[in-house]
């Protein structure tokens, strides 16, 4: 027998009932996403071939496991994520007269599979639904009712403390940022034409530099310098054509001509970016710029994928960091009105992310 589909109009309030009870799926589509990821199993389907057709037993057989139980745990998570069109599921009937799924990859799933350059958003996802962070929204209701960040509330300590404290957690968390970096800022680079004619770029808050060698190897002539906090610093490896330098940001910022600063703002409040933008105001000559990637809200609520996403990173940066927040375009202009500079222009979009430039004069 064939699967039966029933058909029949809905009411608006069954509409929304429906809706309602869809909202606590997208939390387990986030949990099964990341097992998948972690058990690499989108690479073992883009390494069966373009276009190809694979059932979950198939797979199977490239896992490290001799559970007999694997391919239909396997097969429910994978028809989940086709019920969300992140697979393709077609039924094909078997040997023995059963229906046997096999799944394909969608566009989409090119994401999570590493490009040419080695990069991928999946540890970004990984660090994203680590435990360390996800313990964090747990505190979420109390914070508004006592006060505090959650992630504070949680651990005692600053969420850039805490990957000091766990050595796997930092691991996790800096090849999260290290694929973001890789995967944005080639499209940055496509759309950005500003570097042309750059000599000096420092970047400010820089981590490793691996914003800086995408930028130097696009633009060899330029000399990148790499400025963020010692203990950072120190683990930073060799690159060609950046130099790494040590200081904090919020007491002073190396003289140069063109600033870089890529997701640092969203981190701190109010004081704290102005304090930042301030010491770059002071660093740069008359004819100096500061360019900015970050997020850009809407003034008001949107419900479009750009949107979506830059909600979700200023309650992601309000529950990990102390102040932290995505801001409006009128609200950068007005940091940068109190540091001194003249204007602010947003140039071109990239993805979710804005590239901005600060004038001083």
């Amino acid at each position: 027998m064939g699967s039966i589909q029933i058909e029949f109009p809905i009411r608006n309030e069954e509409n929304n009932f429906l809706q309602a009870m869809q909202l606590p799926g997208s939390a387990v589509l986030c949990l099964v996403l990341k097992a998948v990821i972690e058990l690499d199993l989108f690479e073992i389907m883009a390494k069966a071939g373009p276009n190809a057709q694979i059932s979950a037993s198939e797979i199977v057989t490239s896992l490290p496991t001799s559970n007999p139980e694997a391919p239909l745990v396997l097969d429910r998570m994978l028809r989940f994520l086709a019920s969300y069109s992140i697979l393709k599921c077609s039924v094909v009937i078997d040997e023995e007269g059963n229906d046997k799924r096999l799944y394909s990859l969608t566009p989409i799933c090119s994401n999570y599979i590493r490009n040419e350059d080695g990069f991928a958003i999946a540890p970004y996802l990984l660090a994203q639904f680590d435990k360390v962070f996800m313990q964090a929204w747990y505190q979420l209701k109390d914070s508004v009712l006592e006060g505090g960040t959650p992630f504070n509330r949680e651990y005692g300590m600053h969420a850039f403390e805490y990957p000091g404290k766990d050595s796997r957690f930092n691991d996790v968390f800096n090849k999260g940022l290290q694929n973001l970096t890789g995967v944005t800022m080639k499209i940055i680079l496509e759309v950005y034409k500003g570097f042309d004619g750059i000599e000096e770029v420092i970047d400010v808050g820089g981590g490793y530099g691996a914003s800086l060698a995408w930028i130097v190897s696009k633009y060899p002539k330029i000399r990148g310098i790499n400025f963020d906090l010692p203990h950072v610093i120190k683990d930073a490896p060799a690159i060609q054509g950046v130099e790494h330098v040590e200081g904090n940001m919020f007491e002073s910022v190396p003289k140069v001509k063109t600033i870089f600063i890529k997701l640092i703002l969203h981190d701190w409040d109010d004081d704290h970016c102005i304090r930042l933008l301030k010491n770059c105001f002071e660093a740069l000559p008359n004819c100096g710029k500061v360019i900015l990637v970050e997020s850009i809200l809407p003034e008001s609520p949107q419900s479009d994928c750009v949107s979506n996403i830059s909600f979700y990173f200023d309650i992601m940066m309000m529950t990990y960091n102390p102040g932290g927040r995505e801001r409006t375009l009128k609200q950068f202009e007005a940091l940068a009105k109190s540091a001194g500079f003249s204007a602010i222009k947003p140039i071109r979009q990239a993805y979710f992310y804005w590239v901005i430039e600060v004038y001083k004069n």
